[in-house]
């Protein structure tokens, strides 16, 4: 599951309370390495996604920004009364957190974990969904598997593509993209107020990587923005960053010791290796020295 980051859902979702909805997910901002991810529901009266449809939705990376903001606007005000959607914003430092911990979160599971959850946060507002389309994320039969054990009562159809296939995965889309747009803009506004240009915000753009190369800190790296789990980031911050060593990352942490080691006499000096801090830390001794008491 997600970490506890609100879900936002637009302040109409009361009205579609026991009414045959169509669901549509898709995200936004997967793959760069400023700002968040935006993960968005559509939910749409089943009886009217031919309007939906006439409305020009289609897959966001298609339209301007300008077209995106018009149809967003247009979905919030002219058709609330058969539109609602919901969003779960993944802020670049969470990311970062997921991805880099011991046990690495990686950016599929996050994504599986951030549609159920909105899914989830549908059904539990009394919302009666006939049919759910999912962009995929990953291979289409593991994400569909997933799906259907999580909601085996929902109909649920996962593809590749959606976004320009399904017009409710459309409007999600869009909601996802002028979303995180907004975000993002809001975010570096101090920045691109003093005239420094970000970029696009993907690791290709050149324009994005010089931002990076220039607000390089040699202690602090970057500011939560920036996601320190890309190898973009990575790469920087070996170059440009004072080094730094961590005491789990000391080269013995990653020798695998062979377990007879650990029965070999007191005073073998040949096999007698310096003890892990965590054992030491705890007092944790080998078998062979219980046995020499």
């Amino acid at each position: 599951m997600v970490d506890a980051i609100e879900l936002i859902f637009s302040t109409n979702d009361a009205l579609f309370h026991g009414k045959s909805c169509t669901l549509g997910i898709d995200e936004a901002g997967r793959g760069p390495v400023l700002g968040p991810m935006v993960y968005a529901v559509g939910i749409c009266e089943t009886r009217e996604l031919e309007r939906l449809a006439l409305l020009g939705v289609k897959d966001s990376k298609l339209l301007t920004e300008d077209a995106r903001s018009s149809i967003f606007e247009k979905l919030c005000t002219d058709h609330a009364n058969f539109f609602a959607y919901g969003l779960k914003i993944l802020p670049a430092a969470f990311i970062s957190k997921s991805m880099l911990r011991r046990v690495k979160y990686n950016l599929n599971e996050i994504s599986h974990d951030a549609a159920m959850e909105l899914i989830e946060a549908v059904v539990k507002r009394g919302i009666a969904v006939d049919k759910v389309y999912v962009d995929t994320v990953g291979p289409n039969e593991t994400y569909a598997r997933k799906l259907s054990n999580r909601f085996p009562q929902l109909d649920i159809v996962v593809s590749k593509k959606a976004d320009s296939l399904y017009p409710i995965v459309s409007a999600a889309s869009i909601c996802a993209k002028v979303t995180r747009d907004r975000q993002l803009r809001n975010s570096f506004k101090d920045i691109t107020d003093a005239g420094i240009c970000i970029g696009s915000g993907y690791p290709s753009d050149p324009a994005t990587v010089e931002y990076l190369q220039a607000s390089v800190d040699p202690v602090f790296g970057f500011n939560p923005l920036v996601r320190f789990s890309w190898s973009t980031v990575k790469q920087l911050l070996q170059k440009k960053a004072v080094p730094v060593t961590w005491e789990d990352d000391e080269e013995e942490a990653k020798t695998i010791v062979d377990i007879r080691t650990f029965f070999a006499g007191r005073n073998d000096s040949k096999n007698r290796k310096r003890k892990y801090i965590f054992f030491e830390e705890r007092n944790i001794h080998g078998s062979s020295f219980l046995l020499s008491l």
